[in-house]
């Protein structure tokens, strides 16, 4: 469901970003962010320098200083300094959103639902899991609520970067800046907060406070109960990317997986 879409070459100022070759839209998407960000929100993502033509789609933008987030929980102060990179991102007006033609970012709270209905739909040998009990009985919780998930309306009513894996938050001298905008687009805060906290990258790693976070993003009340009614749909989503034969079932130890089927079915009420 996921792969890798690019090449990154670095230099001392600038990075070049070489897409997949069938992979315009995405490149189309990050240029049309970047240019976004570089009006309403100057220093808050890299500045796009220019593109490249040839075999494949390249785009070479101004580098940004700062180290990505470790794997570790953020401190108070650097989920501040987050926070307020994310506002700064979601009070870009969303008429100019529009006027660019960026569209909803990648599995939008319209799409994903469906599109998990179909990949968990597929068969998959849980024989190669430690508990194979446990897990078949989270899939086929997945598998009901995604056909039918009690989700809040979705409101696009915000820039969203979609991908806020910690190798995308790069922090300097208490700044954050975001990299990486190729599944951005059209979202709600909600939902992207949603995603964020549940990103295997972070949540094992205990990286963002699923409750500090959206209050340091300017999440109301409101907001913060509709970002916790969309975090088992991405529990499902990262349930699904576990099973054995998928991307992350490769990359990360044996016994994730049940982890994330007991994470699962907490958040959707079956533990």
């Amino acid at each position: 469901m996921q792969s890798s879409t690019h090449d990154v070459a670095i230099s001392a100022t600038e990075v070049r970003k070489a897409f997949v070759a069938d992979h315009e839209a995405q490149a189309e998407r990050e240029w049309a962010c970047l240019t976004l960000l570089a009006e309403h929100a100057p220093g808050l993502a890299p500045r796009p320098l220019r593109r490249e033509d040839g075999d494949r789609p390249v785009i070479v933008m101004s580098r940004v200083p700062g180290r990505p987030l470790p794997p570790r929980p953020l401190t108070p102060a650097e989920t501040g300094a987050l926070g307020a990179a994310l506002r700064r991102l979601y009070d870009v007006p969303v008429e100019a959103v529009r006027d660019t033609g960026i569209g909803p970012r990648r599995y939008d709270g319209e799409a994903l639902a469906g599109v998990l209905v179909e990949w968990l739909a597929d068969d998959h040998d849980l024989g190669e899991c430690h508990d194979p009990a446990l897990v078949g009985d989270a899939l086929a919780h997945a598998r009901a609520f995604v056909s039918a998930p009690p989700l809040p309306e979705p409101r696009t009513s915000a820039l969203g970067i979609a991908d806020l894996n910690p190798a995308n938050v790069l922090l300097h001298e208490g700044t954050v800046r975001l990299v990486d905008f190729e599944d951005g687009g059209l979202s709600d805060p909600a939902y992207e907060l949603a995603d964020h906290v549940e990103h295997l990258g972070s949540r094992l790693p205990g990286v963002y406070d699923v409750d500090a976070l959206p209050a340091a993003a300017g999440l109301d009340a409101e907001d913060r109960a509709r970002m916790a009614a969309y975090r088992p749909l991405w529990a499902a989503f990262w349930l699904g990317m576990l099973l054995p034969g998928n991307g992350a079932w490769r990359r990360n130890p044996r016994g994730t997986t049940e982890a994330q089927a007991v994470h699962f079915m907490a958040l959707a009420g079956r533990d």
